[in-house]
């Protein structure tokens, strides 16, 4: 499927920025499964010192550097990106999980670093005894990872509702857990934090979702948004996604931005500013299929 993303944040601010610097990544991945064609990004004002670079993780990613003063800030992303379905694993096949961390390793027979270093607890993903609970249902003795992993996504697109005003970026796992409300970026911790847990690898993917309007109603301008949803590494075939908000594995439907530990590694916009009070943003997002 192609599909053209469009992605406007803007900030307004009731006393004026001096100065600002922001972290930015908008620029969808490219990679086996996916292609992007275009992208684009319109910056208001414009910044006076651009950097793009790939980070750590190999996310596109872009410092700009404002040294006028404003009022209100706008980067507006457009994307079109080629998706394809991958190959969907047959995870019954899959290793047991206790003996994952132990088969990732590199050509040499070293340990692979580039995956046991998303085993390691991160600033939103602290492991806490109610995420191990949680996630031991589905990890009973020998079972297949990915198999207990999606028996986990299943479970947790039962046990959870989609509540955009029950949470914020601040708001911990252990609440999420105990209250079971939140958004995608919520559940993408939690399923991330009960992974861990158990000493298996899994990283946080930031993204889109193609949405459909109900039934006999149009689809509202800016009405789509950003997404979270999860990967986790299984020897046989490397990096599997799973969707807890959707209780799915991602086909040609999910659009990759990025990929890292958890949110605070992706997050679209970031940055210092001097000056500025009683920020506001607003956010719209649109994805539509073009072919």
């Amino acid at each position: 499927m192609i599909f053209d993303v469009s992605h406007r944040t803007s900030y307004t601010y009731r006393t004026s920025v001096l100065q600002s610097e922001h972290l930015v990544h908008l620029t969808p991945r490219q990679g086996e499964r996916q292609r992007v064609e275009r992208h684009s990004l319109l910056i208001e004002p414009a910044p006076s010192a651009r950097c793009e670079f790939a980070d750590y993780f190999g996310n596109a990613s872009a410092i700009l550097s404002i040294n006028e003063d404003h009022s209100e800030f706008v980067i507006h992303a457009r994307s079109t990106v080629e998706v394809h379905a991958p190959d969907l694993p047959m995870l019954a096949l899959s290793t047991p999980w206790e003996q994952v961390t132990s088969k990732a390793v590199d050509g040499n027979g070293d340990l692979d670093i580039g995956v046991l270093q998303f085993v390691s607890a991160s600033r939103h993903t602290h492991a806490v005894r109610e995420a191990l609970d949680y996630a031991r249902p589905s990890f009973p003795p020998d079972r297949p990872v990915l198999e207990a992993a999606m028996d986990l996504t299943r479970r947790m697109y039962a046990d959870f509702v989609f509540d955009s005003k029950a949470t914020d970026i601040s708001t911990p796992v252990l609440r999420v857990l105990r209250h079971r409300r939140g958004v995608c970026q919520d559940f993408a911790h939690v399923a991330i934090t009960c992974l861990r847990a158990l000493g298996l690898p899994v990283r946080y993917v930031s993204g889109y979702l193609l949405t459909l309007p109900p039934p006999g109603m149009e689809k509202l301008q800016g009405a789509d948004a950003s997404h979270a949803w999860i990967s986790v590494w299984a020897p046989e075939v490397g990096w599997v996604d799973f969707d807890p908000t959707n209780g799915v594995i991602p086909t040609d439907g999910h659009i990759t931005v990025a990929y890292g530990r958890d949110y605070d590694d992706v997050s679209p916009i970031s940055g210092v500013l001097l000056g500025g009070r009683d920020q506001k943003m607003s956010v719209a997002v649109d994805v539509t299929v073009v072919g």
